[in-house]
Parts: C-alpha cells; sequence; structure tokens
C-alpha cells in the first residue's frame, strides 16, 4: 500500500505540473514542449514502477523466481519490445512510440500478471509452509551446535 500510495502523490504530481516539470531541467522552449509530451508517459511509468518491484519482490521472495522470471521474460521480450518497435518505428512515434510499447507492453502487463498471482495465493498456506521450513531449519542447527 505504501508504495501504490507514493506512485500515485508521483503520478499526480506529474499530472498536475505537466507544464512546469521541464523548467527543473531547462527553460528552452523546444526542452519544455517535448517534456511536456512525454510526461504522461512519464507518469504512468512511475506509477507503475512503484508496483510492479513490490509485486516481483512478493513472488520471488515467496519462492517462484522462475514464474517471475518466465512472466518478465515474456513481457519484456515477446510484447513490449515488439510492441515498442512498432510503434516507434512502424507507426512513426518515435522515442513515444518506443517507451509506451514497453511500458504498456512490458510493464504494465507484468504488473497486471503478477498483481493477480498475489491475490489468488493462499497466503495462509504459503505462511504455513514458511513457518515448516524455519522449524526445519531451526532443528538442523541445534544438531550442528551438538
Amino acid at each position: 500500500m505504501t508504495s501504490i500510495v507514493i506512485g500515485v502523490f508521483f503520478w499526480l504530481l506529474i499530472m498536475i505540473f505537466h507544464n512546469e516539470i521541464a523548467f527543473i531541467f531547462s527553460s528552452s522552449k523546444v526542452v519544455l514542449e517535448e517534456v511536456n509530451k512525454l510526461s504522461l508517459l512519464l507518469a504512468f511509468t512511475i506509477l507503475l514502477n512503484s508496483i510492479q518491484p513490490v509485486l516481483s519482490g512478493v513472488a520471488v521472495g515467496s519462492g517462484w523466481q522462475s514464474c517471475v522470471a518466465y512472466i518478465n521474460l515474456s513481457c519484456y521480450y515477446l510484447i513490449g519490445l515488439p510492441l515498442g518497435f512498432l510503434m516507434g518505428w512502424k507507426f512513426h512515434q518515435g522515442v513515444m512510440g518506443i517507451w509506451a510499447g514497453m511500458i504498456f507492453g512490458g510493464t504494465a502487463i507484468q504488473t497486471l500478471i503478477l498483481g493477480i498471482i498475489t491475490i489468488r495465493c493462499d497466503w495462509e498456506k504459503e505462511a504455513g509452509k514458511a513457518s515448516m521450513h524455519v522449524s526445519k531449519w531451526a532443528e538442523e542447527a541445534k544438531k550442528e551446535v551438538a
């Protein structure tokens, strides 16, 4: 929840101040216009990148490393990269197309899949497994000490 709140806060900040945010870096009219065009993507990138790493960490911490690896590879290399390539070059969107393809094709889909997996998980069962492992390791540690 903390990560979502932080992500939404910065998403709102960028959405509200999208015209002024470029003044942090430059006063050039060209830079201001480009940053203004890309600010929507920046806002969604920050929002998704505040949620996705947490969900990924939960999945890896739960022992689903291989599942996360397959999801990551699939989302970025089978969906995000081709979509970014198509939007960037085929549809002549340039940087905006590449970035949007990677964010909405890669990060958003990965976040959605990891969110569904996390929500559907039986956390009581997972807590039981973790408790069993801790008890087993504690017994082994006692044997080694004795």
